[in-house]
């Protein structure tokens, strides 16, 4: 009775973050005695299915402290959390734990937590929303965070003028954001220029990393990034390119790229200075960070005043070697990147030769099996064949049967992608003959029952590329085609309308001429 109800409910906090978070050093053995031979043999296996062998004997102590929690007194609980709190929670070995999360939510502690956010206290408030971000790495906790209304107290608290506790606040919006209705409320809620305003704060690392991830995830809504470009974030993003922990950089990066959608704040890049110190990032290791840099390199790319900057900075030259690196991911940034690259350099067709053995190598990564890489290598490889110098090249390293091979997909993504790419690759010699050879006719005529309209647009154009040649006509014919066109021919799609017609009258031509033959 002697206990303050607001104590007793920062001890509670507190020790739920200890089981995601803590390391234990010390405290608790007379206490963990009392625990029979039958508790430890039944609480042990269980927990060796999820977690490492190797764990510190103090791991097992604060297991079975807050297996007392289950079924105490309120005596019982009073000096268990005590118990808990003679315990190190700073470290962190006792290994982030989603089954002590679900736990959480299905005992009804949402709730519980988000009327104790109400709170006024931050001692109250730190390991309350500490709690939140941990679980926020849970998608049922994320929309939790949403539907219980306690974005708006994230929101507010951005403000406060405790940093641990505006660490946690930014780190909860960082992991919620990725909901496009979570953006939306921490915009109508004002927390966009709070967390702009934190970010004048970039000697507290922890909590430079929490509120450039929240911008970062953010600024994934346009509507969101046009605040930040009234609060003058991307200036200050820039500004943060340089001597930051990698962790803060892959968020910075992050958001610059998402940023950089908006075609306006590609100069506001290039006059901040920012575009040289993204290309230098790319000769870097951290492969979160290098899938951003891409990003953000190619976005910048699309601006023709950005691109000659790109390219005397050895640019183009780095996103070409990334398609080297070991991770899909990675890959696939870098190729997506190189596309706007090649599409707006002044001589493309001579700087994509000038990189020895890379036509090679981006045909080769056409025996990936991650669609991604192979939906981004079509594009690219779709910018190079407009050059015809290479693509005699690519065409002499196989890519017409490897682009073949890849026609059966059902990945709508990558059936765009890959239309474009035998459209442009038709130009060059005999290619049109090879891919109906090559069995890529049939599959390519199925793609016309996708309901994406760019699927559509791209297949059009290749099946119009293919028709040059009679046999691929006749295999058209046979598959349907003419009567997927003739309602393609109605789009308002000036480009789909124009290939879709001239494929159908480049069949009906061979059919007139057969006619003719056989009439006489």
């Amino acid at each position: 009775t002697l206990l303050n109800i607001n104590m007793s409910n920062r001890c509670i906090c507190v020790c739920v973050c200890v089981c995601m978070r803590s390391k234990s050093p010390g405290g608790a053995d007379d206490f963990s005695e009392s625990s029979s031979e039958d508790e430890e043999d039944e609480e042990k296996p269980e927990r060796r299915a999820e977690i490492p062998t190797d764990l510190p004997s103090e791991y097992w102590q604060i297991q079975k402290l807050v297996k007392y929690l289950k079924g105490a007194n309120q005596t019982a609980t009073v000096i268990v959390l005590c118990t808990l709190r003679d315990f190190n929670l700073v470290q962190e070995t006792c290994s982030k734990s989603t089954r002590n999360k679900e736990s959480i939510r299905q005992a009804g502690g949402i709730p519980l937590l988000a009327r104790l956010l109400k709170s006024s206290q931050k001692n109250m408030l730190i390991p309350v929303v500490g709690t939140l971000q941990e679980c926020a790495s849970e998608k049922s906790y994320r929309i939790a965070i949403q539907t219980e209304g306690m974005i708006e107290d994230l929101v507010k608290n951005l403000s406060c003028d405790n940093q641990e506790l505006q660490m946690h606040c930014a780190s909860a919006i960082f992991k919620c954001a990725e909901d496009k209705h979570t953006r939306d409320l921490v915009r109508q809620y004002d927390g966009l220029k709070p967390l702009v305003m934190l970010l004048n704060k970039a000697e507290n690392k922890q909590l430079l990393a929490a509120t450039t991830g929240a911008i970062w995830k953010c600024s994934i809504s346009l509507e969101n990034v046009a605040k930040f470009q009234e609060y003058r974030a991307l200036e200050i993003l820039v500004g943060l390119l340089k001597d930051q922990p990698e962790e803060v950089l892959v968020n910075v990066v992050g958001a610059l790229g998402e940023c950089a959608q908006i075609s306006e704040n590609l100069a506001t890049i290039r006059k901040s200075g920012g575009i040289q110190p993204l290309v230098k990032l790319l000769s870097g290791t951290n492969q979160a960070l290098l899938v951003n840099v891409t990003k953000a390199v190619g976005a910048c790319a699309t601006d023709p005043e950005n691109m000659p900057i790109i390219d005397r900075l050895d640019g183009v030259r780095l996103l070409w070697s990334l398609l080297k690196n070991p991770s899909p991911d990675v890959q696939a940034s870098a190729a997506w990147a190189i596309c706007p690259c090649i599409e707006n350099a002044k001589d493309a067709g001579e700087m994509v030769r000038s990189f020895v053995g890379g036509l090679e190598l981006i045909v080769n990564l056409l025996k990936s099996q991650n669609k991604d890489v192979l939906a981004s290598v079509c594009a690219a490889i779709a910018k190079i064949a407009k050059d015809v110098e290479n693509l005699a090249v690519i065409s002499d390293h196989g890519v017409v049967p490897m682009l073949a091979n890849l026609t059966n997909t059902v990945d709508d993504k990558l059936r765009r992608y890959l239309a474009e790419a035998i459209a442009c690759c038709c130009m060059w010699g005999s290619n049109c003959v090879s891919f109906g050879e090559a069995g890529a006719v049939a599959p390519l005529v199925h793609y016309l029952h996708s309901k994406d309209p760019l699927v559509h647009q791209a297949t059009a154009r290749a099946l119009f590329e293919l028709s040059k040649d009679p046999n691929n006509c006749i295999t058209m014919h046979e598959n349907g085609v003419v009567k997927l066109l003739l309602i393609m021919i109605g789009s308002t799609d000036a480009i789909l309308q124009e290939a879709a017609a001239s494929c159908v009258a480049n069949i009906r031509c061979l059919a007139l001429a057969n006619d003719k033959a056989k009439n006489g």
